[in-house]
């Protein structure tokens, strides 16, 4: 492989509530052509933690047996994990290095010399440094450098921003990746994989908050003037809406749920207050009549519990709406609430939007990806990236290149009594038309899951 043939690169997204593989692959546009999907019901996960690991395992395989039934040409064995929860926090350092040769140019060793001395920095007893990210460099008295590399000087230094998490956590998710015969590439926080997918250039300069709502929690990433400022994770998202509602209306888990999505919005105001949701009564009981203005007041009152941490953390990095000219993007499955825009604008007094990945996705992609709760599947194929382009020839190694053909009939091989992971579908007669065929793979997947629920 050269530099020319990019690698074909796997997300997982392990959640609270689903897991997703995705694997793609940059075309000659730089846009991602997805060239296996496939997700499954995540078990054993609690507000972004593994838990239980074998019914972790059960779901991870499922959504790579799903993956392969998408694309039975894939081979899938080194994976980008996202990782997020209540243990993930952050903490600023500075750090500095003397030059031997003040009069050579900055090299590339030094810059990850400095990087690598970062990971001695002193963390808590039980916890573990996941990632080292630098913000802006300085050479002597420049400042705010993007790249040393080539200037010349002393001492050449920087600010990182470095992210821990608990070390039985993230070994728990290793644990779960590698016993469904996975290698973990990278953690990647989960909110710098959504910012990633659903965020531009643009977006970075004029300064930007992400917030992801995912199931079990909700990630913040800020960013202003280029640099990521701040990271956070919330403990509140969809499950915590959820149990909200089945406790305050006294109805089941699965009712809960599904009137969230039909009728639910984040505005009191915004509903009627005429209207009204039968629930069958349980065992002969007579049905439930429940108000659609109650339920948003539920809705309303968690989800501005989370914008009020959003708000808290925004300044206390010093930023305010006239720093955040870019407002707030809202991706995740959480997202998807109405009426959620306008009181994410009236709680943080910033523009919001939602965060959609499409930017990044070649035409051909399917409509289920272009929905908010994906980012971080397709954020983390970015990373993988990313890593690529700094280190394309230790990738041209550990990657093996798979030719997706033009054609394919897939005839499907009777599955034994074995892990999932190592069932495949056998090749046979060719017929033309493959990505049609894929798209439709993929389409029935979500017909046969049944799964209309919005997280």
């Amino acid at each position: 492989m050269n530099h020319n043939e990019p690698p074909i690169i796997v997300g997982l997204d392990i959640g609270t509530t689903k897991i997703a593989a995705i694997a793609g692959r940059k075309n000659e546009h730089g846009k991602l052509e997805i060239l296996g999907f496939g997700r499954a019901n995540s078990n054993g996960v609690q507000h972004g933690q593994v838990l239980n690991i074998d019914q972790t395992i059960k779901a991870i395989q499922q959504a790579l047996l799903n993956c392969y039934d998408s694309n039975p040409e894939l081979e899938i064995n080194e994976v980008y994990v996202g990782i997020a929860g209540h243990h993930i926090k952050s903490l600023q350092t500075r750090g500095d290095i003397v030059r031997q040769d003040p009069e050579t140019e900055i090299q590339r060793w030094e810059i990850d010399q400095l990087l690598n001395n970062q990971r001695k920095t002193f963390i808590p007893a039980g916890d573990q440094i996941i990632d080292v990210i630098p913000q802006d460099f300085h050479v002597d008295n420049i400042q705010n450098i993007k790249d040393p590399v080539g200037y010349n000087g002393v001492k050449v230094g920087a600010n990182f921003h470095i992210i821990t998490g608990d070390r039985n956590a993230i070994r728990n998710i290793n644990r779960a990746v590698e016993r469904s015969s996975l290698v973990t590439k990278d953690l990647v926080l989960q909110p710098l994989a959504s910012a990633s997918a659903v965020m531009s250039d643009i977006d970075m300069e004029a300064g930007v908050a992400i917030l992801d709502i995912g199931g079990g929690t909700s990630d913040l990433a800020v960013f202003y003037e280029g640099i990521l400022k701040h990271t956070a994770v919330i403990p509140f998202g969809g499950e915590n809406i959820t149990n909200d509602i089945r406790m305050g209306l006294g109805v089941l888990k699965s009712q809960a749920e599904a009137m969230k999505v039909q009728f639910g919005s984040a505005l009191a105001d915004e509903a009627k207050s005429n209207a009204f949701i039968t629930i069958p009564g349980l065992k002969g009981m007579p049905a439930k009549e429940i108000s659609v203005k109650n339920l948003a007041a539920i809705i309303q009152a968690r989800m501005s519990e989370i914008l009020d941490f959003v708000t808290y953390h925004i300044k206390q990095v010093g930023l305010d709406s006239r720093a955040l000219n870019g407002g707030i993007i809202l991706t995740g499955g959480g997202s998807q609430l109405k009426h959620l825009i306008q009181l994410t604008e009236y709680t943080t007094g910033l523009n919001a939007r939602i965060g959609l990945p499409n930017e990044h996705l070649a035409p051909n992609h399917i409509e289920e990806l272009k929905k908010p709760m994906y980012a971080t599947c397709l954020g983390l194929i970015l990373k993988g990236y990313s890593d690529y382009d700094h280190k394309y020839k230790e990738f041209a190694e550990k990657f093996k290149k798979v030719e997706v053909p033009k054609s394919l009939t897939v005839i499907q091989a009777e599955q034994p009594e074995v892990p999932v992971m190592n069932v495949r579908a056998e090749a046979g007669e060719r017929k033309p038309k493959f990505w049609d065929k894929f798209k439709n793979n993929l389409i029935e997947l979500f017909k046969e899951e049944g799964d209309q629920v919005i997280r």
